[in-house]
């Protein structure tokens, strides 16, 4: 599928151009021994060239390439967002002695320790990894 690309190039073409610009301008402000006579340089080279370096930089991070369509111009689609696998035991939920959350048997923070014990009636928070509520 063909893809508009022209933003991405402009964008490289402007980086390109404004880091000639500055070298330019380094170059002549590298000449001059006094202060008023490296200003035009700056001006006219230096200043313009970063402008064109932040533009090009700005295009070059937009968003990525679009389907060229029939009816027009869409976005590529995204990919889908990734789920978020949590632990999801039925058995009742474990606490380590002292800690104050209280986890499923198969929680990543809980899993294999011989330390860990059922909740009881203990009021504890529930762990954000696990959610031993849901």
């Amino acid at each position: 599928m063909p893809t508009a690309r022209s933003p991405w190039w402009g964008g490289a073409v402007a980086v390109a151009a404004g880091a000639a610009l500055c070298v330019v301008g380094w170059y002549g402000v590298s000449g001059e021994r006094f202060a008023e006579r490296q200003i035009p340089y700056l001006a006219s080279c230096t200043v313009p060239g970063a402008a064109l370096i932040v533009a090009g930089a700005v295009l070059l991070g937009g968003p990525g390439p679009r389907r060229v369509t029939r009816g027009g111009t869409d976005r590529a689609p995204e990919e889908p967002p990734a789920t978020v696998d949590r632990p999801s035991s039925d058995a009742p939920p474990l606490r380590v002695p002292g800690g104050t959350l209280a986890h499923r048997p198969d929680c990543p923070l809980v899993a294999g320790r011989a330390d860990a014990v059922p909740v009881g009636d203990a009021r504890l928070e529930p762990c954000p990894v696990c959610d031993p509520e849901s």
